[in-house]
């Protein structure tokens, strides 16, 4: 029943952060202009009854269900045109379907904070299109003392992440796209309620390393309706470099190794009126994993854009 709650808010924040006229997010190539921003706030609701043990799928069982509910609240901000800020801080819910006995509860509270730094590298008219070359500079790090160590109820990974992420792509004259990204997610270490785990030998210790990660992306989407409509299909993976497998009836941890592979759909319209007002909604779903849930993850919500 691994936790991939931690990946599934930098999803939504990767995914799905809009601009009223111009989507923005760590992982396009779009940017606000300098002194203009982008607020938004996404609702997203995620479930799995069937979780990978190592390459094994299995049902949950006694816990049926493993449901979460989170709230993130965004900014983007164009420190320059060529230079952006983007802030999020989701505030993240877990519960079952089932009671157990009374002996597991949900968890809630504020998850991690996370900065991201956009920059453009490289823009220009290349044959019938646009080529945009970009890279980004993120950190996150938790904002209150939730435990980490209490999977699959657990809010997040508890261990602060610093990633780079290089961004690559071709856009037709017409509002065709096709884009990929390639980022490496640097962890550190989270602290458990417990001085002894296992994680491939025995470690007498509170904190436990959270494996780093590669998380790649290939999208394919186009503009329509004079830009006031944008459609996009993706499929996302993360492959971690280290870690170990849920054994037979243990919990998940933090290090556990997890890997997985996600196809997801996005639309986002941009109205005319009242100006600055845009909406989204997306939907994603796991389709193979290692030591994390077979989730399923929808979302929707509001931005609006202004100028400082």
């Amino acid at each position: 029943m691994k936790n991939i709650y931690s990946f599934v808010s930098l999803l939504a924040i990767y995914l799905a952060f809009p601009g009223a006229n111009q989507a923005q997010t760590p992982t396009d190539d779009l940017f606000m202009n300098q002194r203009e921003s982008c607020i938004a706030l996404i609702y997203e609701n995620s479930w799995f009854d069937e979780y990978w043990e190592g390459a094994s799928l299995r049902a949950n069982g006694s816990i049926s269900t493993v449901k979460r509910h989170t709230a993130i609240p965004m900014i983007a901000i164009g420190l320059f045109d060529q230079l952006n800020l983007i802030v999020a801080a989701p505030y993240v819910q877990t519960a079952s379907t089932e009671p157990n006995g009374g002996k597991f509860i949900g968890a809630e509270g504020f998850q991690d904070l996370s900065l991201f730094l956009k920059g453009s590298v490289l823009n220009r008219q290349a044959g019938p299109g646009e080529v945009a070359l970009l890279a980004t500079a993120g950190f996150s790090t938790p904002m209150t003392n939730y435990l980490a160590d209490y999977m699959p109820y657990s809010i997040g990974l508890g261990a602060n992440e610093f990633n780079l992420r290089g961004i690559l792509q071709y856009k037709l004259d017409n509002g065709v796209y096709a884009r990929a990204t390639l980022a490496y997610l640097f962890r550190g270490q989270a602290k458990a309620e417990r001085d002894y785990y296992y994680n491939n030998g025995s470690y007498y210790s509170h904190w436990m390393d959270v494996p780093s990660a590669w998380n790649f992306q290939a999208v394919a989407g186009a503009w329509l309706l004079a830009d006031i409509l944008k459609v996009e299909a993706s499929y996302t993976g993360l492959k971690a470099t280290s870690g170990d497998d849920i054994r037979a009836y243990a919990a998940p941890q933090p290090t556990n190794k997890i890997s997985l592979g996600q196809a997801g759909i996005l639309a986002q319209c941009y109205l005319k009126k009242p100006k600055g007002l845009g909406g989204l909604a997306y939907f994603s779903q796991t389709l193979h994993g290692r030591n994390m849930g077979k989730a399923s993850i929808f979302g929707a919500g509001l931005t609006y854009q202004f100028r400082i």
